[in-house]
């Protein structure tokens, strides 16, 4: 072999050993997620004028 294809391998495997090694675990502690949150919504209904009169006379409906 000549010098020239000894340097390209041993370059080759010195390129071998550097490669990255990456890993993945799973943490020890479990994951605690705080969430405050307030959620206020409002509902605004348009009736016809026949059903705000029903809803007036029979108010036990809801």
């Amino acid at each position: 072999m000549s010098l020239r294809a000894l340097l390209v391998l041993a370059a080759g495997l010195l390129c071998i050993g550097c490669v990255p090694r990456i890993e993945v675990t799973a943490p020890k502690d479990p994951i605690t997620i705080n969430m405050n949150v307030r959620i206020e919504h409002e509902i605004h209904i348009k009736v016809d004028k026949d059903v705000e009169a029903l809803l007036k006379n029979q108010s036990g409906l809801f």
